[in-house]
């Protein structure tokens, strides 16, 4: 097997070029490979197109590559954290395609799994299907990108016809996560709510980096316990105990 295992985040991220499509982990600040996207805000690259969950706050997460300009495009299904994302969506600098969230997660599955496209009942009979959603406006705010009809397919499910629309499955050049432990073989573990969109993400990217926060030798995990298998992951980067213990936090309520 091969030890995957890069010095630091930076090597990781290195050959990631201008352009790129990027699949990010994380619900929130929760479970965000901050490491790797700090290193990948230091490379330079831009024109970037990010299939997230979400895009982060405005100074912590994708944010940071967000309010750098470094985003061209964003394929996201919550985005209300974010004033700088409002922002530029509405002044004709990001373009957006918004996806319901279960659709967004099966779209990153199923790029992963091999299969090109599926139908879900999410979405029919809204733009979702018919098509019309700003994806991309000009500086006076009218829309010049809009998402296009989609094709539907009426199945019969539970003695019911109902109407279902095709999604296309997404598979990204990079795709960057976060893990609680991982392996030199690139086999990972998620934290609890950590979990989220982290193991999608790592199945639809074609190069895969993982930052852990506990790096342990190979056969250390219980294979029954491990959420991503190595096969998935081509780059493991080990964290620092201070990287490890940063994490953020969106909203602070105390009483």
């Amino acid at each position: 097997m091969i030890d995957k295992v890069l010095h630091d985040a930076a090597a990781a991220v290195a050959d990631i070029p201008s352009g790129a499509t990027i699949a990010v982990g994380g619900f929130g600040l929760c479970g965000i490979p901050s490491a790797l996207i700090e290193a990948l805000l230091d490379s330079g690259a831009i024109d970037l197109e990010v299939v997230s969950n979400n895009c982060g706050v405005d100074d912590w997460g994708l944010g940071r590559l967000l309010q750098a300009g470094r985003l061209r495009r964003i394929v996201s299904s919550y985005v209300g954290e974010n004033k700088e994302f409002a922002r530029q969506y509405l002044a004709g600098e990001l373009e957006v395609e918004l996806t319901p969230q279960g659709t967004l997660a099966e779209r990153m599955r199923a790029g992963g799994s091999g299969i090109p496209a599926f139908f879900t009942a999410t979405g029919s009979g809204t733009q979702v299907a018919d098509g019309g959603i700003p994806w991309k406006y000009d500086v006076e705010g009218n829309v010049v990108v809009s998402s296009p009809a989609k094709e539907t397919r009426v199945f019969t499910v539970d003695g019911h016809e109902r109407e279902h629309v095709l999604e296309q499955a997404i598979v990204a050049d990079f795709a960057l996560v976060r893990a609680s432990k991982g392996d030199r073989h690139g086999n990972l573990v998620f934290r609890q709510a950590a979990r989220n969109f982290n193991p999608l993400a790592a199945m639809c990217g074609r190069i895969t980096l993982a930052e852990v926060e506990e790096l342990v030798d190979p056969g250390e995990l219980d294979p029954d316990q491990i959420h991503t298998p190595g096969v998935f992951v081509q780059r493991v980067v080990a964290l620092s105990p201070e990287a490890a213990a940063d994490k953020r936090i969106e909203k602070r309520t105390v009483q």
